[in-house]
């Protein structure tokens, strides 16, 4: 079962070695990798990679977005989408309802193009991005994003490895994925003393990874306390989600985090690494055992879409206009990660 610690801070790895042609160093990665998704669920990792020159073009393009004036931003409002693409006005959407979260969005995604058969059949979570006018907007985000799901995909394998599968047990279900990109701005706010940026919970899909520009993140340990996630050069912030939670039957845990006391202007980027829409997630059969309650199956672009509808002004009020139904299993918010742990009474764990 789930190791979570009361750690007090977050493990730095260094991932290039996935790259290496010698497989023992692969593998000793990703064992490096397993061990902070046991016991944190949490890791900064290094040597990705990916040219820091793509991280620097898109944070241009979004800075140059949201200083347009709001009327110009809401060209793009995300309630226009039949997918879920575009721009997130403040208070539009909630975890801690109905305390609004105090940022701006623009939700991207796998553009796909407007003849895609799935998002002609309604599918809510995939069709073509939303892209504002803005010279070169597309063409940096799109690159950063693809280089963020490449390196994605090094995790995945490295997930499966430390766990005694299959190298491809989970990247065979990653050929059309809803991975999410967002490109998050926290404005200047001087009282923020107490203030939620991002209300608790736990990321729907398989992983995240984060590169903030600014502090403000913080995680919960298994002893209930926050611990703070602050940038480190040249990295990138990895977190667990509900999916690895429930294929693992919670070997792995998706650690509960929020965002806090944002006083000075802060950008996130988190790419949230999900496989294709109609994956069935269970747990593999080596987390199941008599004495491990399982738990039920979710189909992943499901969840991801009961999980947003929950918490997105513009869908809650289609759900609640009989425009659109939660899918049958949905799980409530704060259902995965430590919080969902300790809210059904598990206690803290000890320090050692």
């Amino acid at each position: 079962m789930n190791n979570a610690t009361p750690f007090t801070q977050v493990p730095v790895i260094d991932v290039s070695g996935l790259r290496s042609p010698d497989e023992s160093v692969r593998r000793a990665v990703a064992d490096e990798i397993g061990s902070a998704a046991r016991e944190v669920g949490f890791l900064y990792v290094s040597g990705t990679g990916i040219d820091p020159l793509l991280f620097t073009d898109m944070l241009r393009s979004t800075k140059a977005f949201f200083a347009l004036p709001l009327e110009e931003k809401m060209r793009s409002y995300i309630g226009l989408s039949r997918c879920h693409r575009g721009y997130v006005p403040t208070g539009e959407e909630g975890f801690e309802r109905p305390i609004p979260d105090l940022k701006e969005a623009f939700d991207t995604a796998l553009d796909l193009p407007d003849d895609d058969p799935d998002y002609l059949a309604g599918n809510p979570m995939l069709g073509p991005n939303v892209w504002p006018g803005i010279p070169g907007f597309a063409e940096a985000v799109t690159a950063y994003y693809r280089a963020a799901l490449n390196l994605g995909r090094e995790l995945l394998w490295a997930f499966a490895v430390t766990l005694g599968e299959d190298p491809g047990v989970f990247l065979r279900y990653a050929t059309k994925t809803p991975s999410q990109l967002r490109l998050l701005h926290y404005p200047y706010n001087p009282a923020a003393d107490d203030a939620i940026g991002i209300g608790a919970h736990s990321d729907f899909e398989c992983f995240t990874l984060l590169k903030p520009t600014a502090p403000g993140l913080e995680v919960l340990n298994g002893a209930g306390e926050w611990i703070d996630v602050p940038p480190i050069e040249d990295t990138f912030v990895v977190n667990i989600g509900d999916m690895l939670e429930l294929w693992t039957n919670g070997e792995f845990i998706a650690t509960t985090h929020r965002v806090r006391k944002v006083k000075e202007e802060r950008y996130a980027f988190p790419l949230f690494f999900n496989v294709d829409y109609d994956t069935v997630v269970r747990p593999l059969p080596r987390f199941r055992s008599p004495g491990r309650p399982e738990r039920a199956p979710l189909r992943a672009g499901e969840h991801l879409f009961a999980q947003t509808a929950q918490i997105f002004r513009y869908l809650h009020t289609r759900l609640e206009n009989g425009e659109l139904q939660l899918p049958e299993g949905s799980m409530p918010l704060g259902s995965f990660g430590q919080e969902a742990r300790q809210a059904a009474g598990a206690p803290p764990v000890a320090a050692s």
